[in-house]
């Protein structure tokens, strides 16, 4: 069984995860952006992941994508994979999960996560103030992040644009 788990950045969807891997051991979980994170390292230099979205170009993008997906999709057993149904881009919202990326994942389900704007914003603040990991009150880490601040109305926006592309990617599964 393979689910996709999908959300806003800084949402705390890897919060949920690990919460979700704790009460199921044997559950693999996977991050998409760390597995494309681990092949962009290798063939183009990049530092950390947010630099992906900024750095490489969209025929590079898309390749790292298919890449990644291509590598979960021989994953076998349980499995969470924690993901974007977009992604933010200079000029507006690429597809995390297009068709050709879904066919490789092959998920049983997709679950979309919608929080409050205003908590959403408070989260992603505090990940700028980290500097070292951090346990949370739940017993979850919490690591430093160099990520782009959305306002609240943008985050309400992406969030939107999530509910569509959710639906999309659905309809692949």
């Amino acid at each position: 069984m393979k689910l996709v788990l999908i959300a806003v950045p800084g949402s705390g969807k890897s919060t949920i995860m690990n919460l979700v891997k704790k009460r199921i051991p044997e559950l693999k979980t996977v991050i998409f952006g760390d597995v494309m994170f681990e092949i962009a390292k290798k063939k183009f230099g990049i530092k950390n992941r947010d630099e992906m979205r900024k750095k490489i170009e969209l025929k590079d993008y898309r390749k790292l994508q298919e890449l990644a997906a291509e590598r979960i999709g021989r994953l076998k057993g349980r499995v969470i994979i924690d993901t974007h149904a977009s992604i933010k881009q200079p000029l507006g919202y690429y597809p995390g999960l297009p068709s050709r990326i879904i066919k490789k994942i092959r998920p049983d389900s997709i679950v979309l996560l919608d929080f409050d704007p205003k908590v959403v914003f408070k989260r992603r603040m505090f990940d700028l103030k980290l500097k070292k990991p951090e346990r949370t009150s739940v017993g979850t880490v919490r690591e430093p992040r160099s990520r782009d601040i959305e306002s609240e109305e943008e985050s309400e926006l992406h969030q939107t644009v999530n509910r569509m592309f959710a639906v999309a990617a659905a309809n692949e599964v």
